[in-house]
C-alpha cells in the first residue's frame, strides 16, 4: 500500500506528491478529471512559491517558462497615478523579485511532467468515494467509472478543491459565505503592444486588472457592472464598453471568457486523525492579490516534509500537529485581508467611489515613494512575510530573526545562503565562525553545517554576526541562538530531543 494517498492533482496536490516522493515517501495521487486542466485560471506565481520550486531544482525553469511581471502600474481616470518596480522593491529580498504570470494549465502540465521524471504518475478519472480510518491506517474507497476499489494508506491528503470529497467525508465544517457580486475573467488580444506588467485600474465604478498571459494575450479581471450581472453575461460583448473604458484597452479578440462568484471560507480544521486538508479544500477567498493557489502550495510544502519525517521515524508524531497550527492561522488572516480588499473593490456609495477613484491612487503614488512602504508591499504580495513565530516549532532569536521566520536571503549582494536549501533537509547555518564544540555536535548528529563568512548583506537581512540558525527542510528557521558555541550546541540538543529529530536517517534528494 502507498504510505500517502494524495486526492486531487491541482497545483497543491501535485506539489504535495512531488515533495513527498523526493523525500523518499511512497505516494499515490488521484484526480477525478481526465487530465491536467485546460483553462488558464490562476495566473500569479509569487516569489515564495518560486523559492520552494528552487529548492526542488526547477524554480528557474518555471520562471523562464512564464512572464515575469516586474512593474505594477496604478491608473485612474486621469491616467497613471503610480508606478512601482517589484524588481526594485524585492531585489534584495528574494531571488525572484516579481510576480510570475504563468497560466494554471501550463503550471499543472509542468508539475505533472516533473512528477513523471521521478516515476510518479497521476491516476486520472479516479475519485474518492468514501474513507474510513483507524489508529494506524486510512482505507479509501476509490471510484473509477462504475468500478470501486479500496486502497489502504498510512495518511491521506485532501487537495481536492473547494468541493472537497475528503472534507465532506471527514465532516469538517467550512464556514464562510459567498459575495453578492459577480466577477469576470477574459483572456484577450488588444490593440497595440501587449504589456508585460501588471496594471491596476481604479475607478468609481470598480477595479479592473490587466496582466500578461502568453502569446501576447492580456488577462482582464474585474467585477461585472451590476446592471449586467443578472442574468450573468454570456459573452464579453455585453460588458465590453465599461471594461474597455475602465482598463484603457481596445479588445480585438477574446480567447476565453467566464464569470464567477467569489467565496470566502476556512475549514474548521485542517486535520482529522490521519487525514489532512490543503489548498482550496481548506480555504477559499477572493482573488485579490493572487494569493489562493500560492497559499495551497505553501500548505503542501509545509505538510510534506513533516509527513516524511514521521513516516521514516525521524521525528515524533506530534510534529504533525504543527501543520494545522502553522497554516490555519495564516489562512484565516488571509481570508480576512482579502475580504477587506474585496469589499473595497466592490462597495458602492459616493464615499467609497471617491476613495477608490481618486484618493486611493493618490495615496498609492505617495506611499510608493518610500522604500519601507515598497518593501512592505513586496513582502505582503510575494508571501515571503509568512512566519510561524507563535507556533511551537519556532524557538529563539538572533538579530532580527526569530524561530519561525523564513530564512532571509542574502544572495543579492552576498553569498547565496539559499543554495544549500536545495537538499530539502534540516541544516545548521552559522553566519561567522562556528566553535569546535558546535561543529563536533553537528557532525555527531549528521546534521549538515553551513558556515558563511560575515558579510554586510547578512546584517541588512537581519541576521546576527556569529549566530547559529537551525533551518527546517522548507527554509524556515526552527531555532536561533546569538552564539555558535558550546552553549548553542546544548540548546540544540534540547530542541532536537524534544521533537525526536534524527538527522542520521534523513533522506536527501
Amino acid at each position: 500500500m502507498p504510505e500517502v494517498l494524495v486526492v486531487g492533482a491541482g497545483p497543491t496536490g501535485l506539489v504535495m506528491a512531488y515533495a513527498l516522493a523526493t523525500q523518499g515517501v511512497d505516494v499515490h495521487i488521484i484526480d477525478q478529471a481526465s487530465g491536467p486542466g485546460t483553462a488558464s485560471r490562476a495566473m500569479g506565481v509569487q516569489a515564495r512559491t518560486l523559492e520552494f520550486y528552487r529548492q526542488f531544482g526547477f524554480g528557474d525553469a518555471m520562471a523562464e517558462a512564464g512572464i515575469p511581471a516586474k512593474t505594477v502600474h496604478v491608473r485612474n481616470a486621469g491616467g497613471e497615478a503610480a508606478q512601482v518596480s517589484l524588481a526594485e522593491m524585492g531585489g534584495d529580498l528574494s531571488p525572484y523579485p516579481y510576480m510570475l504570470a504563468y497560466p494554471q494549465d501550463a503550471h499543472e502540465a509542468f508539475l505533472v511532467e516533473r512528477l513523471a521524471e521521478i516515476g510518479v504518475e497521476v491516476e486520472w478519472n479516479t475519485e474518492l468515494a468514501s474513507l474510513e480510518q483507524s489508529a494506524d491506517q486510512v482505507v479509501a474507497e476509490l471510484r473509477r467509472g462504475e468500478r470501486t476499489q479500496k486502497m489502504s494508506c498510512a495518511y491521506l491528503c485532501g487537495c481536492d478543491g473547494a468541493h472537497s470529497a475528503t472534507r465532506h467525508a471527514l465532516e469538517i465544517g467550512f464556514d464562510g459565505g459567498t459575495y453578492a457580486g459577480l466577477f469576470y475573467v477574459a483572456d484577450t488580444e488588444v490593440e497595440g503592444e501587449p504589456s508585460m506588467d501588471l496594471t491596476v485600474n481604479l475607478g468609481s465604478a470598480g477595479i479592473g486588472l490587466c496582466l500578461p498571459v502568453r502569446g501576447g494575450q492580456q488577462r482582464l479581471i474585474g467585477m461585472v457592472p451590476s446592471e449586467h450581472s443578472d442574468p450573468p453575461p454570456e459573452s464579453f460583448e455585453t460588458i465590453r464598453a465599461p471594461v474597455e473604458a475602465l482598463i484603457g484597452v481596445t479588445v480585438t479578440k477574446v480567447n476565453w471568457f467566464s464569470t464567477y462568484q467569489v467565496h470566502h471560507r476556512v475549514a474548521d480544521a485542517f486535520r482529522r486523525g490521519r487525514c489532512f486538508l490543503a489548498g482550496d479544500a481548506g480555504h477559499i477567498h477572493s482573488p485579490a492579490g493572487g494569493q489562493g493557489m500560492n497559499t495551497g502550495i505553501g500548505d503542501a510544502v509545509n505538510l510534506a516534509w513533516k509527513l516524511a519525517a514521521v513516516l521514516q521515524g525521524r521525528a515524533q508524531p506530534k510534529l504533525l500537529e504543527t501543520y494545522e497550527t502553522e497554516r490555519i492561522g495564516f489562512a484565516r488572516e488571509l481570508v480576512d485581508t482579502t475580504d477587506r480588499a474585496f469589499r473595497f473593490m466592490t462597495s458602492e456609495g459616493w464615499a467609497t467611489e471617491f476613495i477608490r477613484g481618486w484618493l486611493a491612487p493618490k495615496l498609492a503614488g505617495v506611499a510608493t515613494k518610500f522604500s519601507a512602504a515598497r518593501r512592505k508591499m513586496f513582502r505582503l504580495i510575494s508571501q515571503i512575510r509568512i512566519e510561524y513565530r507563535d507556533c511551537e516549532l519556532g524557538e529563539g532569536k538572533a538579530g532580527e530573526i526569530h524561530g519561525g521566520d523564513r530564512l532571509p536571503w542574502t544572495g543579492a549582494k552576498g553569498p547565496d545562503n539559499y543554495a544549500p536549501l536545495r537538499s530539502c533537509t534540516w541544516q545548521l547555518h552559522v553566519y561567522g565562525e562556528p566553535s569546535e564544540e558546535l561543529a563536533t555536535w553537528a557532525e555527531g548528529r549528521s546534521l549538515d553545517l553551513h558556515s558563511f563568512s560575515w558579510d554586510e548583506a547578512m546584517d541588512d537581512a537581519g541576521l546576527a554576526e556569529g549566530a547559529s540558525y537551525l533551518v527546517r527542510p522548507d527554509g524556515y528557521v526552527a531555532w536561533a541562538d546569538k552564539q555558535a558555541d558550546e552553549g548553542a550546541a546544548k540548546g540544540l540538543e534540547v530542541y532536537v530531543d524534544r521533537w525526536g529529530l534524527d538527522f542520521v536517517r534523513e533522506v536527501a534528494r
